[in-house]
Parts: structure tokens; sequence; C-alpha cells
């Protein structure tokens, strides 16, 4: 049984509104916007999310000096019984959780990853 399901991948950006006006307009998806957060939705609910960042630098590719920026978040039920499954397949949380609606952890290779209850 999955612990998770339907994950949408966040995008850190300079300018959150503007880069989903962007994909919305490419895929033509609904956006929604807030301070600080975008989202560019399909009917059928496949989401991509953008995150604006502080101090944005953009990723050189494909050198990695400066490597993409982007985290998995993944829906689920409950996030004390996620918590203690992605532990135990080897995720570790993150001492920063800016949040109550979802949970930061690091997968394994140590990228961040979000289990989200909203």
């Amino acid at each position: 049984m999955a612990i998770a399901r339907f994950p949408s991948l966040v995008i850190d950006c300079p300018d959150a509104s503007a880069l989903a006006a962007f994909y919305g307009t490419l895929l033509d998806w609904k956006v929604t916007t807030s301070p600080g957060w975008a989202e560019v939705r399909a009917d059928y609910g496949q989401c991509i999310c953008f995150q604006q960042v502080d101090d944005y630098t953009p990723p050189r590719w494909p050198d990695q000096v400066v490597p993409q920026q982007m985290h998995l978040d993944v829906n689920v039920d409950d996030l004390d019984a996620g918590e203690a499954a992605v532990l135990e397949l080897g995720a570790t949380k993150h001492e920063h959780q800016p949040g109550t609606s979802f949970r930061v952890f690091l997968d394994p290779a140590g990228h961040p990853f979000c289990l989200c209850v909203d």
C-alpha cells in the first residue's frame, strides 16, 4: 500500500506568480496565487507549484555549479502516520518545520520533500 499519493512538483523561483502565469498559459491550466506561492493545476488534478525565494539564483544547467532547485510534495491522510512511514524508509525529518499542514523531510540523498495534508 502506498504511503502517499498524488505528488506535485515545487519549483523555486524569483516571482511565483509570474512563473505560474507562464506555465499556466503554456499548459492551459488554472493558476492560483498567494503571497510567495502559486500553483497551476490541470482539470484532472495534477499540479505544479512555484515557491518564491529571496535572492534566487537560477540553475546553471548542465554544469551543476548551481543545481536545479525544486522539491516533491506528496499528500497523505495523516501526517503522523506518514512521518513514521517515511522515517522507516530512511528519510530524516528536517529541523526547520515552517508550517502546520505539511512536514519537511530529507530523502536518503539529502533532497527535501514534504508530506502534506492540504
